[in-house]
């Protein structure tokens, strides 16, 4: 089965669909001992909505696809850096290699991550990620469909001589790491722990839509970046998940296009070529401020 596979779908994520099946599965039946709705008429802690649980595996399972293709197009981009531009090249078999990778793919996932809430048109990839009003392990797998904003924000490693496949690799195991942080069953964990890695703690905060909340906590396996580039925001209290404007659909592709038929509609009404690239390039919720006559 593994080998019928295309080769870019040969990767840490695939083979960690049985475990992440298994997760939903327990916390599946934990969210059958607790209440739907919260008292102020919120999705209770943990709960599952069917609809809304579909929608998130069928955009998990259609971004598999998706980002096979992307990485297929980048291999090639990623390999010509690797030979041609890179001032050395690590070796693949060496240890150090792979922590160098590691940590440096985490540091870039960061700020793509930052960027994909300040920039409007690359928001418009991500926000499909943040629509759910549930907080749960299916909301992990509830992935955009676009990767093309993390294809691009790797193309320093291979060009520093980081091998293509240790990249991927990397990246992979990153993803993973990030499934577990997406619950509300575990609370706040060893202190030294919680101070360096991202928990669940942390990223519920990131996707709360609260406004102390908001554009907070973009670490995907270290929490510390955060804390260094002024980002970090604790836990304070049970946080509003989902976007601050609800799409108010369980369609797919409306989830995965809202912001981008959005942006087109106010380039479209916006009467200065200003305002249309503030649109497209300023942070969600840009307008145009009002001059005096």
């Amino acid at each position: 089965m593994w080998s019928s596979l295309p080769e870019a779908m040969r990767e840490p994520t695939v083979l960690a669909i049985p475990f992440f099946a298994l997760m939903l599965g327990l916390e599946l039946f934990a969210a059958a001992k607790l209440s739907d709705v919260d008292d102020d008429g919120r999705p209770g802690k943990g709960a599952y909505a069917a609809a809304d649980t579909k929608a998130s595996l069928v955009m998990g399972l259609v971004s598999i696809g998706t980002s096979a293709l992307g990485k297929i197009v980048a291999l090639a981009v990623y390999t010509a850096l690797f030979a041609y531009v890179a001032p050395w090249q690590l070796p693949i078999t060496g240890w150090y290699t792979w922590v160098i990778g590691f940590v440096a793919v985490d540091l870039l996932y960061y700020w793509q991550h930052r960027i994909a809430h300040r920039v409007r048109l690359v928001w418009a990839t991500h926000q499909a990620h943040h629509s759910s009003e549930y907080y749960n392990f299916a909301t992990a797998l509830r992935q955009k469909w676009n990767p093309t904003m993390s294809l691009i924000i790797w193309l320093p490693l291979p060009a520093l001589g980081i091998p293509p496949a240790v990249v991927f690799g990397t990246y992979a195991v990153n993803l993973i790491y990030q499934f577990w942080v997406h619950t509300e069953h575990i609370d706040r964990m060893w202190r030294p722990f919680e101070y360096v890695m991202n928990t669940p703690s942390h990223h519920r905060v990131h996707h709360g839509s609260d406004a102390e909340y908001l554009d907070r906590n973009y670490g995907g396996v270290f929490i510390i970046f955060d804390r260094w580039f002024g980002s970090f925001q604790p836990e304070l209290h049970r946080p509003h998940y989902g976007l601050t404007k609800p799409v108010d659909t369980y369609n797919v592709w409306t989830l995965q296009t809202y912001e981008y038929a959005a942006i087109a509609r106010d380039v479209r009404s916006a009467p200065t070529l200003r305002d249309k690239l503030g649109y497209v390039f300023g942070p969600p919720g840009w307008a145009p401020t009002a001059t005096s006559s």
